[in-house]
Formats: structure tokens, sequence, C-alpha cells
């Protein structure tokens, strides 16, 4: 009989097998183990004595040694993982003959060690893709480095062909590094899904996560029997890509309305209730049109002005509202693309990127859990967001005009202020509000001709 207290703790899965398989041997007599209890030991057994991988191997490590435990005995697919926290013996073993052979002799299987910070700063600057490829666009690219560098959720809105995916898998090329700190949070929530695959180590890169437009509420937000991270999680200090916006269900977007808010995402069971960070950048993309061509009104287009409108309005305003940058991708012209003028590279765009967050730094330094511009409560753009006479003069019209929300308000002033540190500017100038009122292109009426 095994006793696995506390009771009220559910367990469950096949990660206790080797611990009740090593304390039966010990139990019984089999072994000689007298110091299995300074040990946490998890892994699967199979059949064979083999020791099969487990989730979760890195938050579990985390955990052991802030309980103060001298080593973690776990499978050897697991070991590099586990071995990115130091002060405890990491000891990975293939099979239960293994775990068996260590403890009667510790010298047979030597620890796992990993120099972390030399992998975690050797692969952060490392891209398959650069900006350095796409000719033209150069609007796009601007709207791309504002996002970036003010954390902004964006949406670009063009005809199919018009280099929308192209551009989104380029954008964490100019993101700023990630941090130790930020890299451990994600390595962890990546952990618990099982996505890190075998012999995974630290991430070093800004996740970047692309659902296809099918997917659930539960497999976008997280959730099931056991609750396990979804796609927004895993998206954690990374980018949000949904391509073909209206074609998701409105229900799945709709729960993304809260996490874009707050940055975690709350998820109730019966029994437990668990809390996942969900600190992303949303980039959409979506055609203008069902036909995917911009409407025209002059008779010859495909899709009538309600087509168009019915099409938009799979797209809630609240939702809308909380994207802070729209912006309009046109197709390449054919001489832009044979041109012989280089684009400028990735790694020139984050410089300036990193620099405007290293203003935001310091601006958010005694502020918990605000670290750019993007992140601001509503009563702290009034405070740091300021504008002059004109600039209200200016923002008023634009406000009339084009019927903007108070939360469309704050997310131009928010956008200004990022322009502003991307000039190294103190104060938001007139122009930096008249680009950024530009960048709220769904909100036109006269949008759609």
């Amino acid at each position: 009989m095994v006793n696995l207290a506390p009771a009220d703790i559910r367990k469950e899965g096949s990660a206790y097998d080797l611990p009740i398989g090593l304390c039966i041997l010990k139990a019984s007599g089999q072994i000689l183990a007298e110091d299995l209890e300074r040990y946490v030991i998890m892994g699967e057994l199979s059949l064979d004595g083999i020791v099969r991988p487990i989730k979760g191997a890195l938050p579990i490590a985390i955990e052991a040694r802030a309980q103060g435990f001298k080593g973690f005995i776990l499978p050897k697919e697991n070991a590099i993982e586990a071995a990115i926290v130091n002060n405890l013996d990491i000891i990975g073993v293939e099979t239960l003959d293994d775990a068996i052979k260590f403890f009667e002799d510790k010298s047979s299987i030597t620890p796992t060690f990993v120099d972390t910070r030399d992998i975690f700063y050797h692969e952060q600057n490392e891209f398959d893709q650069d900006f350095a490829d796409v000719q033209g666009q150069e609007n796009t690219k601007r709207a791309l480095e504002i996002a970036a560098a003010g954390g902004h959720n964006i949406i670009m809105v063009g005809p199919p062909g018009s280099g929308k995916t192209m551009l989104a898998k380029r954008l964490p090329s100019i993101l700023p590094p990630l941090t130790l700190q930020e890299a451990l949070e994600t390595t962890k929530i990546h952990s618990v899904a099982g996505k890190l695959g075998p012999h995974a180590n630290l991430i070093s890169k800004r996740p970047y996560r692309s659902p296809h437009h099918t997917i659930s509420d539960v497999a976008l937000v997280g959730g099931g029997g056991v609750p396990q991270p979804g796609e927004i999680s895993l998206s954690h200090n990374g980018v949000l890509f949904l391509d073909e916006l209206p074609e998701f269900k409105r229900t799945v977007l709709e729960v993304m309305r809260q996490p874009l808010e707050e940055r975690f995402v709350n998820i109730a069971r019966a029994k437990a209730s668990v809390r996942f960070p969900a600190n992303f950048m949303l980039v959409a993309s979506m055609n203008p049109s069902p036909s995917g061509e911009f409407y025209t009104d002059d008779g010859n287009h495909p899709d009538s002005l309600q087509d168009v409108r019915r099409y938009l309005k799979k797209i809630s305003g609240p939702l809308l509202d909380r994207i802070d940058i729209h912006i309009e991708v046109t197709p390449v012209s054919f001489d832009q693309m044979t041109a012989d003028r280089k684009s400028e590279k990735s790694c020139v765009i984050r410089e300036r990127v990193i620099k405007a967050r290293e203003i935001q730094s310091v601006r958010f330094n005694d502020i918990n859990d605000v670290h750019s511009n993007a992140m601001m409560p509503a009563q702290m753009v009034k405070k740091i967001c300021k504008i002059n006479e004109a600039g209200k003069t200016l923002l008023k019209t634009a406000m009339e005009k084009l019927g903007l929300s108070a939360r469309a308000y704050d997310r131009i002033l928010k956008v200004s202020r990022t322009i502003a540190d991307l000039s190294g500017a103190e104060d938001i100038k007139i122009e930096h509000l008249a680009e950024a009122i530009q960048y709220r292109s769904l909100d036109r009426e006269s949008w759609l001709g």
C-alpha cells in the first residue's frame, strides 16, 4: 500500500512511478538508500524499467531548492532543463537501475551542470528572419518598430500577398532581448505545458506563437480538467500572432479582452484556481474585405459595402479598442521588389527599440508591474503623457471626427509617448501626436471609401 499524503491534494499522472518504485525497494530492504529523503524524485517508469520524461521539471527544481533538498533525481531528458537551477544536484537517470546504482554509489552519476548565462547570452541575438529581407513596406516597418518600442498591440490590414505574415514573423528580431528573469518565467510556463522538448535549456528568445483560426477558447486562454497554459500564456514575454483575425470564432476573441488588459488569466475549477501570466504583444492581421481587396466605391468591387461592414463587425469594438496601432498594408510594387536599395537590418532597428525601452525602464523604475508604455494604467497616462494646448486641440478634433472611445484616447497618448521616446524627445510634440492618430485606421468612418 502506498500513501500519498496529504490526501486532500489530488495527485495524478505517471511522474510518481520512479519515487514510488524506489520507496518500495527501500521499505522492503532490497536497496540501501539512507539519504533518500534528501532528494526530490520524479519520473515515469515503463514496464522495462526505462525512465520516461515528465512535464514541469524546471518549476519542480526551483521548489526543491527553495525547500532545501540536496538534489533532484529525474529523467535524463529533463536534466538540462532542471540544471538551470543552481545549488541543486541534478541527477539524470535513464533507467530504474541507474537510480538504484546512484544511491549505492554516489559517484556512479555525475550531476548535470549547465552554464546558463553563457548559453543564454550566446543564443539571444541569433534570428532566422530579418527585416533586411523585406523590400518596401516602410510605413508598416515603422509601425512595427513603434509597437516593439512600447509593447503595443498592432493589427495589419491588407490584401493577400501584401506581406503581413512575413512582417509579423520578423517582429521578434527587433524586440529587446529577454532578461534572465523573463527567460526563467517563460521557460517555466513552457515546461509546465510540456512544450520544451527533450534536452531543452533556458528559452533565450522571445516566444512567437501563431495558432490556427480554428483554435478553441480553452486552447487559446488555457484550461482543461487539470488547468494547462494556453497560447496566450505560451506567448508570455513574446508575440501572439493571429492571422486572418475575422476568421477566429467571436467567442475565442472575446476571451482575450481581460488578459489583454490585466496581463494574466485566471482559470477557476471546482477544487482549484490557477493564475497564468499572459503579458504578450498581440499582433493580428486581416483582409480589408471578404474578397481580400480594399473597398472602393467604383461599382466594380466584388463585395458590397454591406458585405464589407458585416465582415469587419466580426471583430468587436471593445477588442479593437485594445489594439493600439492599426496599419494599412498595401501590395509592394514591382519597382520596389526589384530595387537595389537594401532594407534596414533588424539589428539596427532593434538598437533604437532598446534605447526607447531603456527610457521607459527609468520612467517606470519605481512602479510595480509596469515596464513599458503600453502597460500604463489610465491614471498614469494623464500624468506621464501630457500634451500642450495645440496637441489638445488636434486630439479633440480627431476624437470628434473619428468618434473615438475613451480607451482609444488613452491608446493614442501611449503610442505618441512611445514615438517621442524613439526620437529621444522629453515631451510629446504635435508631430508625435499626429503620427499616433493616423494609427487608428479602423476607427475612421471614411475608411471604407
